[in-house]
């Protein structure tokens, strides 16, 4: 593929920085979800379930304006090259990821919110704004909710790998130029 194919391939500069932000939410949130679900209850705990809470609303928030971003800035069309090369099962499941990534970004966080509401336990923004319940206070709703947002959560981390594996694939075995159009600073 040719510097001008690359160049034209590529996504904007916002959905290029909408990406590597979410990646890097998603991947703090998944981390810590992990250490803070073992924990003792502790100060250390609950604040730790705060900012994951905060960290989770933020996720919410972003993912909306990366949908609002790609839905009136479609993303680039895949170089005719590229496309051609491409085995039809492969490229179904590169779009098949995406819609699924895109569902998981809205679900984790939204049965993670019902499930704090369910709980009992309000999401106060930054300790200073405090958001509505998503769902009313219920203590049997809140533990059929909550194996949910671990389910979801495990679901997205696994999609998120599948595609770092591809992305990987596309640029160490078949050196098409594919993970450029994500990378900053190539043009």
């Amino acid at each position: 593929m040719t510097r001008t194919d690359r160049s034209a391939s590529r996504y904007t500069a916002t959905a290029i920085v909408l990406h590597w932000v979410l990646a890097l939410g998603l991947v703090g949130l998944f981390a810590m979800g992990l250490y803070m679900a073992d924990l003792p209850f502790s100060p250390q705990r609950l604040k730790l379930y705060n900012w994951h809470k905060w960290a989770g609303v933020t996720v919410l928030f972003l993912s909306v304006l990366r949908l609002l971003w790609r839905l009136t800035h479609p993303a680039p069309s895949l170089p005719a090259s590229m496309a051609a090369a491409m085995p039809q099962w492969q490229y179904r499941a590169y779009h098949a990821t995406h819609v699924a990534l895109y569902a998981l970004f809205f679900i984790v966080p939204l049965v993670g919110w019902a499930y704090s509401s369910a709980a009992g336990f309000p999401i106060v923004l930054f300790g200073v704004l405090p958001l509505p319940d998503f769902v009313a206070a219920d203590k049997a709703l809140a533990e059929l909710i909550k194996p949910w947002h671990e389910i979801s959560a495990f679901a997205l981390a696994g999609l998120v790998v599948l595609h770092v594996a591809a992305a990987l694939k596309h640029h160490f075995i078949d050196k098409d130029g594919l993970m450029d159009r994500m990378r900053p600073g190539r043009g």
